[in-house]
């Protein structure tokens, strides 16, 4: 534990200390973000180099057209996720403190609810599970799920501020956790 606090901050200064620098790491997310894959972030993966988002039409819980551009300049960690996902259903509350704790002009949390998802369902869902900061949008036919390489639930993908995938995490992961906010801290660190 006291590694990571001291490789945290490490990091935080050296990023602080030369902004370029910083820039020049996420262009090689996969030696930037390496150090981070421990603990509840193991099963995290750095891309070599970002990748472009494909287009992403979705709708939201009015069905009016939503699209991933509005989060353009920030962080974002998007999840993809479905109802009937037990795996990903757990997850969806650490999503919402991760949110609460770090969400802002920065950083966002932006989940996908993937397929065949009934709005009343979702909103029955967010209501047991007191989720009040997460976005309900929806990829019901897939088209960007399948186009962003999702083959199972749940997947995140961890975004920069030009759209671009830099990490992806396939499976559930508790991300109000020490290594995750240590991770996105680090990310949206000046």
């Amino acid at each position: 534990m006291r590694f990571l606090v001291r490789f945290v901050l490490y990091t935080a200064l050296a990023l602080g200390a030369n902004g370029a620098r910083a820039e020049l790491a996420l262009d090689r997310p996969a030696e930037a973000l390496q150090p981070f894959a421990t603990g509840g972030m193991a099963r995290l993966v750095p891309v070599e180099a970002p990748l472009p988002l494909p287009e992403a039409a979705l709708i939201d819980e009015t069905d009016a057209p939503r699209s991933l551009e509005e989060y353009r300049g920030k962080i974002i960690l998007v999840n993809f996720w479905a109802t009937w996902c037990a795996p990903c259903r757990a997850e969806l509350a650490s999503l919402d403190r991760l949110d609460a704790a770090l969400g802002g002009a920065e950083f966002a949390v932006v989940t996908i609810a993937t397929g065949r998802n009934p709005l009343p369902a979702i909103e029955k869902l967010f209501a047991e599970e007191g989720i009040t900061r997460l976005p309900i949008l929806r990829d019901p036919d897939m088209t960007f799920s399948r186009a962003s390489g999702v083959l199972g639930l749940p997947v995140s993908l961890i975004v920069d501020r030009e759209g671009r995938e830099i990490a992806r995490l396939m499976g559930d992961a508790v991300w109000d956790g020490p290594e995750a906010q240590a991770l996105i801290k680090a990310l949206i660190a000046p």
